[in-house]
């Protein structure tokens, strides 16, 4: 992604200061009613994946196995419906009562072509190419603190752009004045706090980054793992979660993106796995992006293991450092010390999604995080993911 026009920010957030930082705000398979099917439609999962899921998202244990299988499917199926319909796309979306698909187009004569991949139609105002460049727009525009961020929304169709309720003031009603005038597809939130960079090679283990400072480890690649850039820059070294020496950061970007790969010496070996902080490890496969919708798990060194649904991709948060944009949005909670953690969704979990940027709340009032996309990562420094 082009991040020449990533607008800077002056708000309040943190980098890594300390060894526990503090958090201050940085395909269906039956889409008429997959969560209405029942577990024997159902892979087995492992006991404590089935847990957090019920605990984070409100589930008991058969609906927990038919939100994962159905969750599972829907981001190949919403890749086939782009594909049937092209330009009329305007996005996908779970529906988090039937767990069904629907997906938005711009021509009504489309509708079947969408239903004919097994996903629900439904037409909307604007294409997901209109949303897309009305969101492009905002990212070349200097935004003021109080204007937390701004993503595309693909359930309701608009460009919601976010505005601190405690901070709101006369910069920010002008930034808001010329992103209502860019397109009618952009909506105002008032939200209640601002996003930072959490703070904080298995995948969610602690690592420190020169004399203390914590973060969390992404995902292992061949001979290193990714993070987020935020932690460290290029050149800075690091130790593992038992302060063995263990490598050095060979690129890092942020802000504009917040992502970063460190090599790690002979004392280190690239596993394919994420700590689920229970005594076991998720083990990654692949990294197939999920869907809108669809169940996602973090882990972090400092809240360990954690769950919520994505709620919006390519999302710009503006930190103090200045904006980040093509995260992804979630109301899984995370805190300081997480930041660059594991992302995970699919089957069993296997998928890798991207590492933990920041948030706002905590996990004991819950809140937002935002992760950067793995496959972003691993195309800009040409990195090969380490799958089981």
């Amino acid at each position: 992604m082009n991040r020449t026009g990533a607008v800077r920010l002056a708000a309040v957030a943190l980098l890594a200061t300390g060894v526990a930082s503090a958090l201050s705000v940085p395909a269906i398979a039956n889409p008429a009613a997959p969560y209405g099917a029942t577990s024997s439609d159902t892979e087995s999962y492992p006991a404590e994946l089935l847990q957090a899921v019920q605990r984070d998202l409100g589930l008991n244990a058969e609906q927990a196995r038919v939100r994962l299988a159905s969750d599972a499917r829907s981001g190949e199926l919403a890749a086939k419906a782009r594909d049937a319909v092209g330009d009329a796309f305007a996005g996908a979306w779970i529906d988090r009562t039937t767990g069904a698909l629907t997906v938005g187009v711009t021509d009504g004569a489309r509708i079947d072509a969408v239903r004919a991949t097994g996903a629900n139609a439904k037409v909307v105002a604007f294409s997901h190419r209109q949303l897309d460049g009305a969101k492009a727009a905002l990212d070349g525009i200097a935004a003021p603190p109080a204007v937390t961020g701004w993503h595309v929304d693909d359930v309701t169709n608009a460009v919601v752009v976010e505005v601190n309720r405690h901070t709101r003031d006369a910069a920010a009603d002008r930034f808001l004045a010329t992103a209502r005038s860019l397109s009618p597809a952009v909506r105002v939130d008032e939200v209640d706090a601002s996003p930072t960079p959490l703070h904080d090679t298995r995948g969610g283990d602690a690592y420190y980054i020169g004399s203390g400072s914590r973060c969390s480890v992404g995902f292992a690649v061949t001979n290193g793992f990714v993070t987020a850039g935020h932690c460290g820059k290029s050149g800075a070294t690091t130790t593992g979660f038992n302060r063995v020496s263990q490598g050095t950061f060979r690129g890092s970007s942020f802000p504009g993106n917040d992502y970063a790969w460190v090599a790690t010496n002979a004392n280190w070996t690239s596993r394919p796995w994420v700590n689920r902080y229970n005594g076991t490890n998720v083990t990654v496969k692949g990294s197939t992006e999920a869907a809108v919708g669809a169940s996602i798990c973090r882990s972090g060194s400092t809240t360990n293991w954690r769950c919520g649904t994505v709620q919006a991709k390519n999302s710009t948060v503006n930190y103090p450092q200045g904006s980040v944009s093509g995260l992804t949005r979630t109301n899984a909670c995370a805190e300081p010390g997480d930041s660059g953690g594991s992302w995970v969704a699919g089957t069993g979990f296997g998928q890798a999604q991207g590492v933990t940027s920041g948030g706002s709340g905590n996990c004991s009032s819950g809140g937002t995080t935002y992760f950067q996309p793995v496959n972003e990562i691993l195309r800009a420094y040409s990195l090969t993911l380490t799958t089981g």
